[in-house]
Parts: C-alpha cells; sequence; structure tokens
C-alpha cells in the first residue's frame, strides 16, 4: 500500500479490532503456479499473544496455494467508500476513497484434523453466539466430523502487517465533518471510523 505517514496504522491493538470487526479475508500465496487468492473468514486466537488468525480452506484450495510452504498475505478489509469533492470546500476537485484495511504476513500452521474440527466449532460458535437461535457442530458431531474433513485448518501468527487508516486526516475540520455527515447516510460503519480518529467529531 502506499506509504502516506499520517495513514499508517501501527498499533496492533487496532489491527485486532480490525479483524474481530471484519472477519471476511482475502489470502494471497505465490505459489508456484502464480499468485493464487481465496476468500474465507478469519478469527483471532484471542488465547495467543501478539495477531495470531485461525482460518480454514475448502479442499482442494489448500493444495493450490502450496499452504503451510511459504509466507502468505492476509488482506483485512475494513469500511470503505467513495468520497466527493462535492463535500470539500469550494475550488477542491479530486475525489477520493477512505478506507481502513491491514495486510497481514506469516506462514501458515496445518491444523491436525482434531485442530480443524476444534477450530471449525470455534468459529461457527463465533458467529452463532449472537443470534436468537444459535446453532453448533456438537449438535450432529457425528455428522459435522464427517463434513470437516472437505477442510483444512490453518493457524497463521502475523510476523508483520501494513496497515492504513485513510479517513480524511489532511482534511480542514469543517470539511471533515461534511464527510461524516455524508458518510453517515449510507456507511455509518465508516463515518464512525472517522469518528475515532478526529476528536472534533466524537458525540
Amino acid at each position: 500500500m502506499r506509504h502516506t505517514p499520517r495513514y499508517l496504522m501501527t498499533d496492533p491493538a487496532e489491527v485486532k479490532r480490525l479483524i474481530r470487526h471484519h472477519p471476511w479475508a482475502t489470502f494471497v500465496s505465490p505459489s508456484s503456479q502464480g499468485l493464487i487468492a481465496s476468500h474465507y473468514p478469519a478469527i483471532l486466537d484471542e488465547d495467543e499473544e501478539g495477531i495470531v488468525i485461525v482460518s480454514h480452506f475448502g479442499r482442494p484450495d489448500e493444495s493450490l496455494h502450496e499452504l503451510g510452504e511459504h509466507q502468505i498475505l492476509v488482506i483485512i478489509q475494513g469500511p470503505h467508500d467513495y468520497v466527493s469533492p462535492s463535500w470539500y470546500a469550494p475550488g477542491e476537485l479530486v475525489p477520493t476513497w477512505n478506507h481502513v484495511t491491514a495486510h497481514l504476513y506469516g506462514t501458515p500452521e496445518i491444523l491436525s484434523e482434531e485442530e480443524n474440527y476444534a477450530m471449525l466449532g470455534k468459529l461457527t460458535d463465533h458467529f452463532e453466539q449472537h443470534l436468537p437461535h444459535g446453532r453448533s457442530l456438537s449438535e450432529d458431531e457425528e455428522g459435522t466430523r464427517r463434513l470437516a474433513k472437505g477442510t483444512v485448518g490453518l493457524r497463521m501468527r502475523v510476523t508483520r502487517f501494513d496497515a492504513r487508516a485513510k479517513l480524511s486526516q489532511n482534511k480542514a475540520p469543517d470539511t471533515v465533518h461534511t464527510i461524516v455527515d455524508e458518510l453517515g447516510k449510507r456507511n455509518p460503519a465508516l463515518a464512525e471510523e472517522m469518528r475515532r480518529v478526529h476528536p472534533t467529531e466524537r458525540g
């Protein structure tokens, strides 16, 4: 990503927050056949220090990615949207795109069959826990264990990350207020991210 100092996000806690709120990830591998990308949910292993994510690949994606044989890139995309120059002061005509994005790097560890099933249970529980009639793999362990054999689980310790929160930090307070107001009408999540980095916009 473009290196603009004012947009750098260097706090691991902020990267963790981004992963928690935006778990749909893009996995990119430099395989021997060229670049390959796949999309899977990724959640934090909250029991680990540092940034450690867990996920799973559906077979045969793990072979296409040559998973575990090299470093991969995992892209976490937070809220983003077009910013119109019509929201700027008169005379400013160049539009832009605000976003919160993290690139995570590391070499995945392949989980054993038992570890994979436990991870899939944790992944399911993570998304089901707040639903009124949330389900669990344990309701049919025999059946879900059979289906789990079609997946390969992974754990990846993030050895480095490159993250940006490009949220109009280069704009005057009045312009920021207008952008937040306009984005709030169609993209509340991005407007809230802007409020976090602009103290004058915090209610």
